[in-house]
């Protein structure tokens, strides 16, 4: 599977879980993919939310990897 098509599932996934963050003030942005890594950046509300670690991997993670089972991991770069 190539870089773009990986990049591609990668945003669909990041398309379905943004209305949720933004219903609560916050939002997801893509900083880049390395090696099956997947680097987010949490923002607004979830910057600062004491659960965004548990969003982070029950929620993103597990959405990204339905979308994408090739990824290993996601993580937050604040």
């Amino acid at each position: 599977m190539s870089a773009q098509e990986t990049q591609s599932k990668v945003e669909k996934a990041l398309d379905e879980i943004r209305p949720f963050l933004i219903s609560d003030g916050g939002n997801i942005k893509l900083l880049g993919i390395e090696e099956n890594i997947v680097k987010v950046q949490l923002e607004g509300a979830c910057s600062g939310c004491t659960v965004n670690q548990m969003t982070l991997k029950n929620g993103v993670e597990a959405t990204i990897k339905k979308y994408a089972p090739e990824i290993e991991e996601v993580i937050n770069v604040a």
